[in-house]
């Protein structure tokens, strides 16, 4: 199967489904909606507590990722055993999907109802469920990785998957964007315009899958359950052998040196990497001024430079190898916030944000095939799962650190600055990963001692 084209164009069009989501509704729309239209300047009183709509964006966000820490690697271990990826992926892209077009029906507030709030609860449903069916979704779909493509392919596929993502996500989010932009000549209000966005976002989710669903192919050879497991039902007996799968591999993680040593340095230039691109909208409207529409404007430029980005570094590691082109993009990283720390104008704000898009893609994308090619394949979801996990929880440190500086200081360019450690201590760890001990540590990894 591996090295099929028909199975991994399947694959790649399942990233350009589903990144239209996590641009438009998770990164653009969904926010600015959440804090304008359902919460507002009044807050919320949750247990006597109140609440402001950043406050509990964040815990919205932080919700998500506890749910996939907690069930990732338990499913992981199931679809591997059960030879299941791709059912999983299907089931959680059309849920995801579902409850991403019913954010159409969250209604906002009314203005001339002091009381009044939006839909904050039904919101924080459908938000947190469908952002666990993304998150959830993407473990199976990296688990595909490397059973679709030989090592000395696994670079080029990862790229090009993260490339297709990109196009299809700018391209529905451009579609939104003139929505909303221009909704007065759509004889609409800007409250429906968003509305409507985030609908087309589930659907364009929803129908972009069925390309992966005809053409994405897995192996269906289903391994026997162990005897000790035949007795009970069929999903609790998948369950308990997810769980004691889960366990075992989590243990033994740590006898893969290498591995884990990329885990840590991934944990930490990830840190870095989603600090910037989710502090870059309020850095530039508190220290340039820009409006929301340029700041919007920047985001869809991050998205296109992107697409070339994943490409440029796909063919940069074919040349140097993998690690060796994550390092030259953490040393672009660490460009980006001196850059970042001196800029003054729009202009500045969207040739910085050129720089992020194609360092963005090419740090992902490599990223991604670098793990995949050091993980056993017989238990590759469940070990992306743990990918997964890692790569949400990497995104604490470096948002708290942008925080507490720009408290302390007053000021968003030392905060931003400040970043410049992640990507220096991120580029050091990697340096101690040696590729061939992590390969010889894969080779001597036994999944049938589990």
């Amino acid at each position: 199967m591996k090295n099929d084209k028909k199975s991994i164009f399947g694959w790649c069009m399942y990233d350009w489904a589903n990144s239209a989501y996590i641009t438009t509704v998770h990164a653009a729309l969904l926010p600015i909606y959440f804090r304008d239209g359902i919460v507002g300047d009044k807050g919320v009183t949750i247990l006597g507590l109140q609440f402001e709509a950043t406050e509990l964006w964040g815990y919205m966000v932080g919700s998500a990722a506890l749910i996939v820490f907690l069930f990732a690697p338990i499913l992981g271990a199931i679809a591997d055993f059960s030879s299941a990826k791709k059912r999983f992926l299907i089931g959680f892209a059309y849920f995801g999907s579902l409850f991403a077009t019913l954010l159409f029906f969250c209604s906002a507030q009314d203005p001339k109802i002091v009381k009044n709030l939006g839909d904050v609860w039904l919101v924080v449903v459908l938000y947190v469920s469908s952002q666990v069916c993304f998150v959830g979704g993407n473990v199976f779909y990296d688990a595909f990785l490397p059973h679709l493509a030989s090592e000395d392919k696994l670079d080029s596929v990862s790229a090009r998957g993260y490339a297709f993502g990109y196009v299809g996500g700018t391209l529905q989010f451009g579609f939104a964007l003139v929505l909303v932009v221009m909704h007065e000549k759509f004889g609409i209000d800007s409250v429906l315009a968003v509305r409507i966005g985030m609908a087309m976002t589930g659907i364009w989710w929803a129908g972009w899958t069925i390309i992966p669903l005809i053409l994405l192919r897995e192996d269906r050879t289903e391994q026997p359950l162990p005897e000790v497991y035949r007795n009970q039902p069929k999903p609790l007996a998948y369950l308990s052998l997810g769980i004691n799968r889960t366990i075992a591999t989590a243990k033994k993680v740590g006898h893969f040196k290498h591995l884990s040593l990329f885990v840590i340095a991934y944990m930490v230039y990830n840190d870095g990497a989603h600090t910037v691109t989710s502090m870059a909208a309020i850095y530039g409207s508190d220290e340039l001024g820009l409006e929301p529409t340029q700041l919007m404007i920047t985001l869809l430029l991050v998205q296109v430079v992107a697409i070339g980005g994943a490409l440029i570094f796909g063919v940069l590691a074919n040349r140097i190898g993998a690690k060796n082109a994550v390092m030259v993009s953490l040393v672009l990283w660490s460009g980006v916030v001196i850059y970042g720390y001196f800029i003054n104008s729009a202009t500045q704000f969207f040739a910085l944000g050129m720089v992020v898009g194609l360092v963005l893609g090419g740090t992902q994308a490599l990223s991604r095939s670098f793990y995949g090619a050091m993980i056993p394949e017989q238990a590759s979801a469940e070990f992306y799962g743990f990918f997964s996990v890692f790569s949400k929880f990497s995104a604490i440190l470096g948002p708290f650190t942008f925080g507490l500086i720009k408290q302390i200081t007053g000021t968003a360019r030392l905060a931003i600055i400040s970043i410049i450690v992640f990507f220096i201590v991120g580029l050091v760890l990697l340096a101690f990963v040696n590729e061939e001990k992590a390969k010889a540590e894969k080779a001597a990894f036994d999944i049938s001692n589990i």
